[in-house]
């Protein structure tokens, strides 16, 4: 039997504009509210994302992140 989808834990979450347009891009593709593709990205990271590429992104994205608070 499947788990209940029960979303019980809140929190704010501050993102980029880039990325708010890609979740709501991603979460109306999929037929899914933006919490519910949220959900689904952490709850499957391990098998969404692919381990070397995480590696390299986060990096770059670390290299570039006081430029982008500037």
């Amino acid at each position: 039997m499947p788990k209940r989808l029960r979303l019980t834990r809140r929190f704010p979450v501050s993102m980029t504009n880039d990325a708010y347009r890609m979740l709501h891009r991603f979460a109306a593709e999929a037929g899914l509210s933006p919490d519910e593709a949220l959900c689904f990205l952490f709850e499957h990271f391990n098998s969404v994302t692919h381990p070397e590429n995480l590696t390299v992104r986060l990096r770059l994205f670390k290299a570039e992140l006081e430029d982008r608070k500037a």
